[in-house]
């Protein structure tokens, strides 16, 4: 599996981070196609540099990682297209659960091991407090990656931070998180599913 710095756009504006909740893995595939459809029969906007989909491991979520140009150009976008893709994809899959969009920008990343290519992604949310320790060494954390709301303080709300890691596998994330205190108030495991980098679709591989 890519590195996620490898998913990373230069000239991003605004990363935007948001779950949606299906409840199983059948549910997780079938949102996941109506998606892709979307994305390859709709409007590519210029300011969409790029969109990565993620899959839950337990298959019970999706997790959204778009790029943008800006805030502005997004919302206009949204404004615009948003609630009839919506509405096409609810009408495929009902009930599906949306806790919200985190603006962020990708502050900073830390780079523990460059050579190993992950294989998952854990997505942590943290108090400002405790960043470093979320993402100190540890064996199998090979990066991590710092994401802060548009306002410069760290995300969603109450002073949080949303941290992607990379890990060589889900072992090693079960022995870090079982020995040292991270002050994560939550976490979710993923695999890249599918990405459209400048609006051309690329399904995810599971190579390294």
């Amino acid at each position: 599996m890519t590195h996620f710095s490898d998913l990373i756009h230069a000239d991003t504006g605004t990363a935007l981070i948001s779950e949606w909740i299906t409840g199983t893995p059948e549910r997780s595939h079938a949102v996941a196609d109506a998606v892709i459809d979307e994305w390859a029969a709709g409007e590519k906007p210029s300011a969409r540099l790029a969109q990565h989909m993620f899959l839950s491991t337990d298959g019970a979520s999706l997790l959204f990682y778009a790029q943008w140009t800006s805030d502005e150009d997004h919302l206009a976008w949204a404004r615009a297209h948003r609630s009839e893709m919506v509405s096409r994809i609810d009408t495929l899959v009902p009930g599906i659960e949306r806790p919200g969009l985190n603006r962020t920008r990708l502050h900073s990343s830390l780079v523990h091991d460059a050579g190993p290519h992950p294989g998952v992604f854990v997505v942590t949310t943290t108090v400002a407090d405790e960043v470093e320790a979320t993402v100190r060494p540890a064996p199998g954390l090979l990066a991590a990656h710092i994401h802060l709301t548009t306002d410069g303080q760290p995300t969603t709300d109450g002073g949080r931070a949303v941290i992607v890691t990379e890990w060589t596998d889900a072992a090693s994330h079960d022995a870090a998180a079982a020995t040292h205190a991270t002050g994560a108030l939550g976490f979710k495991r993923y695999t890249l599913h599918h990405s459209f980098p400048n609006g051309v679709a690329q399904r995810a591989s599971s190579g390294t």
